[in-house]
């Protein structure tokens, strides 16, 4: 029976997918066409080549700066190796909308150069469009390069000082060490991290349409609000789903040769870089800093303090952030017991290939989903619902597709792996012989499982709480699409303000969004810390030889 609640409680990731397929299958009528000439081709072309961009960015400055403050002393080290974690607190949509205004004709930027230089005519600097493919690149690449930053991070740290001495022993060094040891080393989780970056490229409606640029996830919205095509939206969605599916692939790939990674006796030894050397790379690593956090965090507070200063709080902010907080809030409800379900399953049934192990897998297929596509299943799965209660003759009108439901339902299924995860890492951690004493002693399921393992499990479940209700209070796209008439949240107001062009009106909104995100990051930073001190403290193993104490992730 255990089984079957779970597999009840996977149920709506499975849905949404089978509505997308059906709603694309039953075509869009002379829509179809249209899409087909005139928007897919663009759409496709500008996703790849965004895709492209920023996956050589970040794993560019994920990777380079990783390798510097891993295996080299310079100024600031210390400082810059945490501080590159910091622009993961903005979201991607909330850096676009800061540099947007930096940049734009009448921004601090512009207005600096043409007083320094004693021009006045706003068109006299041609500096480099910011609304473009290319501005949109470096905006979303220096937001989502730590994604590969901690991936490789965390690589070259596990590979040890000895698989480095004996690549210098082989005279190796330098730039040749990299390239011919610590890389290929480091290739599986490169690429696990750019993946990452990469889905959330694609999850992205907010930076893509504030800077000009028309990919599918943008399609799929225009389609739905603009033309009124949901079965439109949905063909687009699948085959953004699609694009999903060959990234996890890639991924795949990137990662055939994980098991060729080796741990080595503790951290690398630091390289000392002096003089113009550790200038430049103190430069390197502080620049993605400053461009990806500095910059648009900095920006937002003078701009939110000069809206403050002239015309108060907005009128409407304690409304967004309570709407924001009440639907986080209900999706943490919901989520959190069936990722109780689904972790306790899978624990009872044991590890390996068994039934309860592959639900707890595919509950977490959601957060592959982009908000958008997520949507636009949710909206025909719950129309579907509406048409069978008004069918049935139920009392009630038809109104869970246009309701605070829909928000609600999309966030459990793309957010449903952050607690899921958390709990399947918190059960591995937990000895079989607490489950075999509290068996031996009459424990059914339920009580093992609130009398036993709920207390035990409450940390790690307290921190997946924390981090899928402040992703969900940032979500936007699934927001922007499903949100009921009227109803704003800090996301979506933000994205009102921009596509108004009043961007100092939404800068308070911005604000809050960037300080929501800081939490989880510097969590994040501490765990580092002291998985970079275990790296680097031997300890000693029952037959004498030292060995290192591996960081976790």
């Amino acid at each position: 029976m255990l089984r079957v609640w779970a597999a009840l409680a996977v149920s709506p990731v499975l849905l949404v997918v089978i509505a997308l397929a059906v709603a694309a299958g039953s075509g869009s009528g002379d829509l179809w066409p249209h899409l087909l000439r005139f928007v897919l081709p663009q759409a496709v072309w500008e996703t790849l080549l965004l895709l492209g961009g920023i996956g050589l960015f970040t794993v560019a400055a994920g990777t380079g700066t990783a390798w510097l403050v891993t295996c080299h002393r310079f100024p600031l080290r210390d400082l810059l190796s945490w501080a590159l974690l910091l622009p993961l607190a903005l979201p991607t949509y909330v850096a676009a909308y800061a540099w947007l205004d930096v940049m734009h004709p009448a921004g601090p930027v512009q207005m600096a150069l043409r007083g320094a230089l004693g021009l006045t005519d706003p068109r006299a600097i041609p500096l480099p469009e910011i609304r473009s493919l290319g501005g949109c690149v470096l905006v979303m690449g220096l937001v989502l390069y730590p994604y590969v930053y901690m991936a490789a991070r965390v690589a070259f740290l596990t590979q040890g000082r000895e698989v480095l001495r004996a690549g210098q022993a082989a005279g190796a060094g330098g730039l040749a060490l990299f390239l011919r040891i610590g890389l290929p080393l480091a290739r599986p989780a490169i690429a696990a991290g750019a993946a990452l970056a990469l889905m959330e490229a694609l999850n992205d409606v907010g930076a893509s349409e504030f800077l000009g640029v028309r990919s599918l996830t943008v399609s799929v919205y225009v389609t739905w609000i603009t033309r009124s095509s949901l079965p439109g939206a949905a063909q687009i969605a699948l085959l953004l789903l699609l694009l999903v599916l060959a990234l996890l692939l890639l991924e795949r790939w990137g990662r055939r040769h994980a098991a060729h990674a080796v741990a080595g006796a503790g951290s690398p030894e630091l390289t000392p870089l002096a003089g113009l050397a550790g200038l430049s790379a103190c430069l390197v690593c502080a620049l993605p800093v400053l461009l990806g956090f500095g910059v648009p965090a900095g920006y937002l507070a003078w701009a939110a303090g000069h809206r403050l200063a002239a015309f108060g709080l907005p009128p409407d902010l304690w409304r967004w952030m309570a709407n924001s907080a009440l639907l986080a809030a209900a999706a943490c409800a919901v989520a959190l017991p069936l990722a109780l379900l689904l972790a306790f399953t899978a624990r009872r049934d044991g590890s390996g290939r068994k039934p309860g192990s592959a639900l707890l897998k595919l509950s977490m297929l959601g957060y592959a989903l982009p908000g958008g596509v997520a949507a636009v299943g949710v909206i025909i799965a719950l129309g579907w619902l509406d048409s069978l209660t008004a069918g049935l003759g139920a009392l009630a009108p038809p109104l869970l597709s246009g309701s605070a439901v829909a928000v609600v339902a999309a966030y459990v299924i793309r957010f449903l792996a952050i607690p899921a995860g958390g709990l399947e890492a918190a059960y591995a951690r937990l000895p079989r012989e607490v489950d075999w004493s509290a068996r031996s002693l009459g424990s059914a399921d339920l009580r093992l499982l609130l009398r036993v393992h709920l207390p035990l499990l409450l940390p790690a479940a307290g921190g997946a709480t924390l981090l899928l209700f402040l992703d969900a209070m940032k979500e936007l796209p699934a927001t922007l699409m499903l949100r009921p008439m009227n109803m704003e949240t800090l996301a979506t107001a933000l994205y009102a303000e921009a596509s108004r062009g009043t961007y100092e009106e939404g800068a308070v909104a911005a604000l809050a969004l960037a300080v929501i995100g800081l939490p989880p990051i510097l969590v994040l930073m501490a765990a580092g810390r002291r998985a970079e001190r275990r790296a680097a403290t031997p300890r000693v193993t029952p037959g004498g030889v030292l060995a290192p104490a591996l960081p976790t992730r």
